[in-house]
């Protein structure tokens, strides 16, 4: 796939409500990160959960390298934790 139609249907899955199916990605990632820290004994962040959710991609990808939607997802994420963290700043 190339780039720019990978970052075009990532955009599109990232952009879109997918709150019904999901819940809401902010308050789900808090949820995560708060789990995460009390299992971890650490802080771990919303925008932490976001790099950790793409670095369980990017070990999907070394398994499979031909799933695209791992490389969607990760791309996903990776804009999610890069947003977060600007709300943080």
């Amino acid at each position: 796939m190339k780039r720019d139609i990978l970052l075009d249907k990532a955009k599109a899955l990232v952009t879109k409500d997918r709150a019904e199916k999901h819940g809401n990605l902010e308050s789900n990632f808090a949820t995560i990160a708060g789990y995460w820290s009390i299992h971890l004994g650490t802080e771990v962040t919303p925008a932490d959960v976001g790099v950790m959710m793409n670095l369980l991609k990017v070990a999907r990808i070394k398994g499979n390298r031909k799933a695209k939607d791992n490389y969607l997802d990760s791309a996903g994420y990776m804009a999610w934790a890069a947003e977060v963290e600007g709300k943080l700043k």
